[in-house]
C-alpha cells in the first residue's frame, strides 16, 4: 500500500518526516542529561537554581512524563502509520508537537508561571492521544483503542502531577508519579505482548511465532491499569495484602509471558535479549512491590527503581534500537558500542536496587554513570541515523 505522496514526503527535512525520528532523539538527550543534572542537584552544586517544584519533583516528573511519553509519542505515532495504512504525523505539524514538548521540558527546569507550564505539559500529552484516537478512529481500528485509553489516563496523571504542584503538595505529585509510572507499566505489557515474540520470531528466523493468550493479555492490561488507579486514589500508598496479591498476580502474568517467549538462541542477538531483559525486570519490579506490601521490610523505592531504570529505561532503549535501524532502512544490525550500552543499562538497574543496599553512595554513582554511557552511546551512534534521510532512498 502506498501510505505517502513521495514527492512531498522527500521535500520535507529528514527529522519531521516520522514522529520516531524527533522525539526519540529528544528523548534519549534528555535521559542522557536528566540524571546527570539530578546528581549534581543531589550534591548541592545548584542549591541557587531550583525547577518547578524542586529538583526531587523534577527528577520524578520528567524521567516519566518528559522522557518515557516522548518515546511512546515517537513509537506510536510512528506505528499507527502502518497499523491504518494511513498517514503519521510529518512536516509542520509533527514539528510543532516537537517544540510543545520542548517548551514544557524548559518550563519545568525555568519554574515557568503554573498557566504556561500547565498549558505546554498538559498539551503535548492531549496532542498525541488526541492524534492517535482521530487516527484509530477514522478506520475504526477497534484492537487499539486501550492505547487511547492509556494516553488519557497518562495526561490525567500528568494534570494530578500539575495540581500538586500548584498545591505546594509534594505528596500528590509522588502520587501522579507513581500512577503514571504502572500506567506506563500497562503500556508497556500491551505494546511488548505483541512485538517481543514477533520481534524474536523474525530474529531467529523462526517459521510460526508464539501464539498469545488473548485472556492473559486482557488481564495483565487491567491488572497494570488497576494498580495505576490504586495509586491515583491513594490505595496503593500503604501496605495492603490485596494489593500485595495483585502484583503477585502481574508478576506471575509477566512470568509466564516470558517462559512462552523464551528461545535460547535469543542470548545471541543483542536486539533481543534487551528486549527480554527489560521485561523481566517488570515482572522483578512487580515482585518486589508485592513483598513490601506483604509486610517484608524492603524499601518500595527499589522495586520502583527496578521499573523505571531496568524496564521501562531497558525496553525503551531496546526498542528505540531497532525501530531507528528499520525505519531509517538499516539492516537491523545495533551499530558498534550498543550492546555495550544494553550492558551498561542493566549494569546500572543492578546498581541502583542492588548494590545500594551494600555500598549506598557508590551504587548510586555506578548506576547514574552507566545510565549516562547508556544514553550517551544511543545519541552519538544513533542521532547522526535521525538526522539524515533513509539509507534505502525512501520517505520516512
Amino acid at each position: 500500500m502506498q501510505v505517502l505522496d513521495r514527492r512531498k514526503a522527500m521535500a520535507i527535512l529528514p527529522l519531521w518526516r516520522l514522529a520516531f525520528r524527533p522525539f526519540f532523539l529528544a528523548g534519549g538527550v534528555l535521559a542522557l542529561l536528566a540524571v546527570p543534572l539530578w546528581l549534581a542537584a543531589f550534591t548541592g552544586r545548584l542549591a541557587a537554581w531550583q525547577p518547578a517544584g524542586g529538583w526531587l519533583a523534577w527528577h520524578r516528573h520528567e524521567l516519566l512524563f518528559g522522557f518515557g511519553l516522548a518515546i511512546i509519542a515517537g513509537f506510536l505515532l510512528t506505528a499507527v502509520q502502518t497499523w491504518t495504512g494511513t498517514p503519521g504525523l510529518s512536516g509542520k505539524r509533527l514539528a510543532a508537537l516537537a517544540v510543545v514538548w520542548l517548551g514544557a521540558r524548559l518550563a519545568w527546569l525555568v519554574d515557568a508561571p503554573w498557566p504556561v507550564l500547565t498549558v505546554l505539559e498538559l498539551g503535548f500529552a492531549l496532542a498525541v492521544a488526541v492524534l492517535m484516537g482521530l487516527t484509530l478512529w477514522r478506520v475504526r481500528q477497534k484492537r487499539n483503542y486501550p492505547i487511547v485509553l492509556v494516553l488519557l489516563l497518562l495526561a490525567a496523571a500528568d494534570a494530578l502531577s500539575l495540581y500538586g504542584l500548584v498545591q505546594h503538595n509534594e505528596g500528590l505529585q509522588r502520587q501522579s508519579v507513581l500512577t503514571g509510572l504502572w500506567l506506563v507499566a500497562a503500556m508497556m505489557g500491551l505494546i511488548g505482548g505483541r512485538v517481543i515474540p514477533f520481534f524474536t520470531q523474525r530474529g531467529l528466523g523462526r517459521v510460526e511465532g508464539v501464539a498469545p493468550w488473548p485472556w492473559l493479555d486482557r488481564l495483565l492490561l487491567a491488572g497494570s491499569a488497576l494498580v495505576a488507579l490504586l495509586y491515583a486514589f491513594g490505595l496503593a500508598l500503604a501496605a495492603s495484602a490485596w494489593v500485595g496479591l495483585l502484583f503477585v498476580a502481574l508478576a506471575v502474568g509477566h512470568g509466564i509471558r516470558l517462559v512462552r517467549w523464551h528461545d535460547r538462541d535469543l542470548w545471541r542477538v543483542p536486539l533481543l535479549w534487551s528486549l527480554h531483559l527489560a521485561y523481566a525486570w517488570l515482572a522483578v519490579a512487580c515482585l518486589g512491590m508485592a513483598l513490601w506490601h506483604f509486610g517484608v521490610p524492603v524499601n518500595p523505592s527499589l522495586a520502583v527503581h527496578g521499573l523505571t531504570i531496568g524496564a521501562m529505561a531497558g525496553l525503551i532503549l531496546a526498542m528505540i534500537a531497532r525501530v531507528s535501524l528499520g525505519h531509517t532502512g538499516r539492516p537491523l544490525e545495533p551499530p558498534a558500542g550498543m550492546t555495550l550500552a544494553f550492558i551498561l543499562l542493566n549494569l546500572a538497574c543492578v546498581s541502583r536496587v542492588l548494590l545500594v543496599l551494600v555500598f549506598p553512595l557508590a551504587g548510586l554513582w555506578l548506576a547514574a554513570l552507566c545510565w549516562t554511557l547508556a544514553f550517551g552511546l544511543y545519541a552519538w551512534r544513533y542521532g547522526p541515523m535521525l538526522l539524515q534521510t533513509r539509507v534505502d532512498g525512501h520517505p520516512g
